[in-house]
């Protein structure tokens, strides 16, 4: 049960939409994953289909009595105030609900970024101080970090309510307390000191296994970076040039999944197993 969020910003190419990073496992085995037209089923014989049909979601979750969830949002340019949302529900029966009705504007205390206990987390950025929001099972809010963040990107929690946070490039790691420690700095280019509109989204999606170990795809460099607890760094896959790594998890069985993208916004998924083959879908 693995959930990734994310802040909707251009992304340094022209013409080119925020991809989506969401990709998750049921039980049994299945992947489902977004292609911002639908919601895609790969079953445990690598067969496609359609699980969700005409939903426009960046992020999945999965619960842990696999059920599905994800945002839909959409633009309508005659209204004067255009965006609007609602939030799906994916049961195991096929059924699909409306959680969230239709609402205007984006959505607002809720995220896909969830804990075994019924917490959510999302970015704070009201201030120049970010800090990382948690909804508690009561719905209290409860703010974390005893140190600032610059500029949240994505960030995803482990089964021990931890939260893994991409901040710009650094890879940081918040505890149940609050406390604040840096993983590794720098990720997608050593280089880069400040954060711009052009690199903020250098690094996407963010994971971790059974182990403990922490992945990211690095959009800029076509790669997905493993991290061990310590901060250990090893590039453990490669795209193509045309396309870019947005989000991934690793499933069951050990196996590593790639969500992945084009300028053109194509859409596709690779799984790399153990072994180092790899198969696309």
């Amino acid at each position: 049960m693995k959930t990734i969020i994310f802040i909707m910003l251009a992304l340094p190419l022209s013409g080119f939409t925020h991809p989506g990073i969401g990709i998750v496992e049921d039980s049994k085995g299945n992947i489902y994953y977004t292609d911002l037209t639908h919601i895609w089923k790969i079953d445990a014989s690598g067969k496609k289909s359609i699980a969700v049909r005409s939903v426009h979601s960046h992020e999945l979750f999965m619960d842990e009595k696999d059920n599905l969830y994800g945002e839909h949002l959409w633009y309508d340019s005659d209204k004067p105030q255009p965006w609007f949302h609602y939030v799906w529900k994916l049961s195991p029966d096929g059924n699909i609900s409306k959680i969230i009705p239709e609402t205007k504007g984006f959505l607002e205390d809720y995220s896909f970024v969830r804990d075994h206990f019924g917490r959510m987390y999302w970015a704070d950025r009201s201030k120049e101080c970010q800090k990382v929001a948690r909804k508690n099972s009561d719905s209290s809010i409860t703010t974390l970090g005893d140190q600032c963040f610059h500029n949240i990107r994505y960030m995803t929690s482990n089964d021990h309510g931890e939260v893994y946070v991409v901040d710009f490039q650094d890879l940081k790691k918040v505890d149940n307390s609050g406390k604040v420690k840096t993983i590794a700095s720098g990720i997608a280019d050593k280089k880069w000191t400040k954060s711009t509109t052009k690199n903020q989204n250098s690094v996407m999606g963010v994971w971790d296994d059974r182990e403990g170990n922490i992945y990211t795809a690095i959009t800029n460099a076509n790669v997905v970076k493993k991290f061990t607890s310590v901060g250990r760094e090893e590039i453990i896959f490669t795209t193509s040039s045309e396309w870019m790594p947005t989000g991934g998890l690793i499933d069951s069985k050990g196996n590593l999944w790639v969500l992945e993208c084009t300028p053109g916004n194509e859409v596709r998924v690779e799984r790399q197993t153990k072994a180092g083959v790899k198969t696309t879908f």
